[in-house]
């Protein structure tokens, strides 16, 4: 439970405090009045003001918060104001929250790539390891052995394997290998996984670890963050469309996915924080009312027509908002329950 707790703190106060910076230090230099930024939520634990800001500290460690001034009409409005400044200097505000989402993304798969480098699957049929108390292990099956064919089936490939395994699930089937260039005839039952109910032999491949210069690290980072933009985009198109199951994580499930990541190690836990800062950026500009994403589609209605949205028109938007985003919490809370 402790490591959990640390995990979930640690991931979503990175995030959400990088991407309330983005909206700050946009802000600042653009000009607007910002009063208050926080890191944090919850009673002050701590602040101090240094210009128009206070700075301070909350009580709840997740995340942060950042007032800037005139964000609404109900407000005494100056020259400083959210609202009294160019529709660019707005938009780019907006939209800094995200694009440091994204940034960070980018600096931890950086960071892991340079020190750590990558790891390369090999597409060869050849066993990198065994897995312990599996079908493999019974059988004496040792790393560096080349799998031939499973139940008559030849392998040329490692993903091969898998489909060829699945023929053979709870019988027993003959898989023939080549160790040290003798080929051997191994009989075994492969063990059914209860979570992916799929017939398995216990074998891994070979994983190969390659480093990288700096610069190179820096161009894999970018690609890799945008991968992975494409198939969260991907993902949402086909939850929306129907052609895929909608699978959403709420605050319980995220956390549960943080203590099982950090429990494996540090790097992990890096590459997980990147992935959901990933997600949240492409979350956040969403065309939904109330998010990011819904703000920049405002502005830039305001930017084309040269007048803002009534407030009765602005009214209805936010309130839309609000429902569709209490509903996809709601969603993703009811899931993450089913699924504890």
């Amino acid at each position: 439970m402790g490591i959990t707790i640390a995990a979930t703190v640690f991931v979503f106060s990175l995030i959400v405090f990088v991407h309330e910076f983005g909206h700050f230090i946009t802000a600042k230099l653009t000009g607007m009045q910002v009063d208050e930024f926080a890191i944090g939520f919850g009673p002050k634990i701590y602040s101090c003001t240094y210009g128009p800001t206070v700075y301070s500290l909350r009580a709840i460690p997740l995340g942060g918060f950042n007032r800037i001034a005139g964000m609404t009409e109900e407000e005494t409005l100056n020259a400083q104001s959210f609202l009294n400044k160019p529709v660019l200097s707005r938009l780019i505000v907006i939209a800094a929250g995200a694009i440091m989402n994204f940034v960070l993304a980018i600096i931890i798969l950086w960071g892991i790539m340079f020190t750590v480098g990558t790891m390369n699957v090999s597409p060869d049929p050849i066993v990198g390891s065994v897995v312990a108390d599996s079908a493999a292990s019974q059988v004496k099956m040792q790393p560096g052995d080349r799998i031939i064919s499973i139940g008559g089936t030849a392998i040329h490939k490692w993903e091969d394997i898998s489909s060829a395994v699945s023929k053979h699930s709870h019988e027993v089937v003959t898989v023939t290998i080549d160790r040290n260039g003798t080929e051997m005839k191994l009989d075994m039952i492969p063990k059914t996984d209860t979570q992916t109910d799929r017939a398995m032999l216990g074998v891994m491949p070979v994983i190969t670890n390659q480093s990288h210069s700096f610069f190179e690290s820096a161009g894999m980072a970018v690609q890799r963050t945008g991968q992975i933009c494409q198939l969260m985009i991907v993902g949402i198109y086909n939850m929306i469309t129907g052609s895929a199951k909608a699978d959403l994580a709420g605050p319980i499930g995220v956390a549960q996915l943080a203590g099982q990541v950090a429990s494996v190690g540090f790097v992990n836990l890096l590459m997980f924080t990147a992935f959901l800062s990933i997600n949240l950026g492409i979350l956040n500009l969403l065309p939904i009312p109330m998010l990011d994403g819904g703000y920049i589609i405002l502005l830039l209605i305001e930017g084309i027509t040269r007048r803002r949205m009534p407030k009765r028109a602005l009214y209805y938007v936010q309130m839309s908002g609000m429902i569709i985003l209490g509903a996809l919490f709601l969603f993703a809370m009811i899931q993450d329950i089913s699924r504890f």
